[in-house]
């Protein structure tokens, strides 16, 4: 009898370690909806880093431009004012990248004393636009020292406007085109 008990014995519990294998299907899909949560909770957060990083490629193409104008100004005396003459400022920016569009705008005339470079989003209608205001201003009335000043503007909003009126002004909040502009700085 104690051979026959064993053998049942033996027997119970192989049965009972197969039922045990695997997942049920509640099981299941309790996972599968736990992960749909964190998805849905994930997902914009990751697509906002998407977008932040896009405009730091503008911010940092901005502020090259700015530091560009400013040496170009003390070499030569005057800003680039044309978006043709963006390869004279020697910084390596194409004038259109996948997500912006950069423009430089300007006094007319051959020595003008302000220029603007912009960053219009183009490629999405979720980046925000900037503006980099270069100009000239006397920091010494005894001497008639001659500064240069930049300032680097961000739309308040994601647009894809260039700021009208930019070319004459050091104030991000005079900037046009329909939207808001802050002022992220100088740079």
């Amino acid at each position: 009898m104690k051979l026959e008990f064993q053998a049942k014995f033996l027997q119970y519990l192989n049965q009972k370690k197969r039922q045990d294998e695997g997942f049920t299907l509640i099981e299941l899909l309790v996972v599968i909806i736990i992960i749909g949560i964190l998805a849905a909770i994930a997902l914009p957060s990751l697509l906002s880093q998407v977008n932040k990083g896009k405009q730091a490629e503008a911010r940092q193409n901005i502020g090259a431009l700015n530091r560009a104008q400013q040496a170009y100004y003390l070499e030569n005396g005057a800003f680039v004012n044309q978006t043709t003459n963006l390869a004279q400022l020697g910084v390596g920016i194409k004038t259109q990248t996948v997500n912006y569009k950069y423009t430089i705008t300007g006094e007319a005339g051959t020595s003008p004393q302000y220029a603007s470079n912009q960053a219009a989003a183009y490629a999405s209608k979720t980046l925000r636009s900037y503006v980099g205001l270069n100009a000239t201003a006397v920091g010494d009335t005894v001497t008639s020292e001659v500064l240069t000043i930049g300032y680097v503007c961000e739309s308040e909003v994601p647009t894809q406007t260039p700021a009208a009126g930019a070319a004459q002004t050091t104030d991000c909040t005079q900037l046009g085109g329909g939207v808001k502009w802050k002022t992220l700085g100088s740079k």
